[in-house]
């Protein structure tokens, strides 16, 4: 896996570029990310990078994860340079990633400014959950006609059997059921603002899960930094921008010019 980071979604808002137009976009609290272990070929078998975010009490850890916590991270009883207790910095979310493209060692901070404005990246949450949820709102069904006659039949998904052949319901026919709570990807979506200081990320669009979840943000698998479809996005957006700044030179020029003229007149 690329670059990552693991977020936690604060909600939504609307941001303004410079000529007015308007962004939808969701905020999330992404840094700073603390580095836990550094996995190798020769230690562990494979490249990986795990990950921490977030603070926790000690006491709501199980006893592996304190124990694996104080072999990368601050050892629960060692002292400090004036002889006091050293506190365990406890963390809410560990995160592993594979193949990452930044070297990084233990200990070490990442921040939200390991990605740029303008690039894309992938959110991976786990969507709001639905309940039970019928046909219609779970698959889109039309439903029966709201007129008289129907006889109950308006939000119901109709015969499911087939009769005498094959003689039993068919292997996943959309029927009635959980809805929500599936992990889901976002792809694609674009970096509006990197606020490094609140260590906070604005991703345009939406991002699965409920605001308060936690949420990993990688570096787009279709349209990464190093791939031939960002590099030709990038050329056709710089030359959009540059015909645009032309256009708004020779629209100012033609105002100046008929200013000139119209002073000249009054003359």
């Amino acid at each position: 896996m690329p670059l990552g980071l693991i977020g936690l979604k604060l909600g939504h808002t609307r941001v303004y570029d410079a000529n007015g137009v308007a962004t939808p976009v969701t905020v999330v609290l992404a840094g700073p990310n603390r580095v836990l272990q550094v996995k190798t070929n020769d230690t562990d078998g494979y490249s990986a990078v795990q990950l921490a975010f977030g603070d926790q009490k000690i006491g709501r850890l199980p006893k592996p994860q304190v124990g694996h916590l104080t072999k990368f991270g601050v050892k629960a009883d060692g002292k400090g340079e004036n002889g006091e207790q050293l506190k365990l910095a406890a963390v809410k979310k560990i995160k592993e990633f594979r193949n990452y493209s930044k070297e990084v060692k233990t200990g070490d901070l990442l921040n939200v400014d390991i990605f740029n404005v303008g690039e894309f990246v992938d959110c991976i949450g786990i969507t709001k959950g639905r309940g039970f949820e019928g046909v219609v709102g779970r698959w889109s069904f039309r439903g029966g006609d709201m007129t008289h006659g129907a006889k109950g039949w308006h939000r119901r998904s109709g015969a499911i059997g087939c009769r005498l052949f094959p003689g039993h319901v068919r292997r996943g026919l959309k029927m009635p059921g959980h809805m929500g709570q599936e992990r889901r990807t976002g792809q694609n979506l674009e970096i509006v603002q990197v606020r490094k200081d609140d260590g906070v990320i604005l991703i345009k669009g939406s991002c699965p899960g409920s605001e308060g979840d936690y949420i990993i943000i990688r570096e787009s698998k279709k349209l990464g930094v190093s791939t031939k479809r960002f590099s030709e996005l990038s050329a056709r957006r710089k030359k959009a921008a540059e015909d645009a700044e032309r256009a708004r030179k020779d629209a100012a020029a033609k105002k100046d010019e008929k200013k000139t003229a119209a002073s000249a007149k009054k003359k």
